[in-house]
């Protein structure tokens, strides 16, 4: 999608996890968008992919989230690249399949809870922590990727839903700490049809949620009746990120889930029938 008024025109951004998924579809709206890109995530191929599609408007730096060091190198990466930083995305991931408390075995909740929440929340802090500075500099914004899991149970396991909540209170506190200079939202999408996968602790490293085809098991448990593209779910992080659009949202998460918070009780949708009622109505209300 290539914006008709680009919103962040002479921007720079910084994305984590962006080469795949959810995060690449983030790059690719920044960049229709007339923004510059640093994209920090593990897979160097795909990091490879991203700089042969866009050359030079994008750099890639592989590296782990949970490393301070590749952190800094991603944020001096911005500096070097293109003088300076104006949005950084803290939206790498992994989920744990929903698996719940009962079914995991006492001798891996260590090692799951670390990588899990390692990934999940200090990804976001330490990256919050290099960012400043710079951030600070451009009077930029903050955006970190949350989950309908922030806000309600069944949306993960949970570990899962433990980092998705506790990623809420990260967003508030920076915006606390961090205003006037610095602006800090989250976006809380739904399901996504991507390669997202799981802990190596949990043996779900190499498991992708691909494989739930989630757009035929979840279409008629969300409202909006199927599961939004990722590229869908991309135009809120580039409206959080504009200077012009955003200027009055710090500390708000947008729950951009294909309404998960509204389904009824015994129902998911209430309006299910209004296409048929109205299918022939040429403007009557009755």
């Amino acid at each position: 999608m290539t914006p008709s008024s680009p919103r962040l025109e002479d921007q720079v951004a910084l994305i984590t996890g962006g080469a795949k998924g959810l995060g690449r579809a983030i790059v690719d709206r920044f960049v229709a968008e007339g923004a510059r890109v640093v994209v920090l995530d593990r897979s160097q191929e795909a990091l490879d992919a991203l700089a042969d599609e866009y050359g030079d408007r994008v750099v890639g730096v592989a590296g782990d989230v949970r490393s301070v060091d590749a952190n800094d190198r991603a944020v001096a990466s911005c500096l070097e690249s293109f003088g300076h930083l104006d949005c950084a995305i803290a939206n790498a991931g992994i989920w744990d399949y929903s698996r719940p408390l009962v079914d995991l075995p006492a001798k891996d909740i260590d090692l799951a809870f670390d990588e899990l929440m390692g990934v999940n929340l200090k990804g976001p802090v330490l990256l919050a922590k290099a960012a400043l500075p710079a951030l600070v500099r451009s009077e930029g914004s903050y955006l970190v990727t949350i989950s309908n899991a922030g806000f309600y149970p069944d949306g993960g396991g949970v570990l899962y839903t433990a980092s998705k909540h506790a990623l809420v209170g990260l967003v508030k506190q920076l915006a606390y700490e961090w205003a006037p200079a610095v602006r800090v939202n989250g976006v809380a999408p739904g399901a996504i049809h991507t390669d997202l996968r799981g802990p190596a602790a949990l043996g779900m490293d190499e498991r992708s949620i691909e494989e739930l085809n989630l757009p035929e098991r979840v279409r008629d448990f969300v409202p909006i009746g199927r599961v939004p593209e990722p590229e869908e779910y991309a135009a809120a992080y580039a409206f959080f990120a504009s200077r012009s659009d955003a200027v009055p949202a710090t500390g708000s998460v947008l729950n951009f889930d294909g309404g998960m918070g509204v389904r009824g009780f015994a129902r998911t949708r209430g309006g299910s029938k209004l296409r048929e009622r109205f299918a022939n109505d040429e403007g009557g209300n009755s």
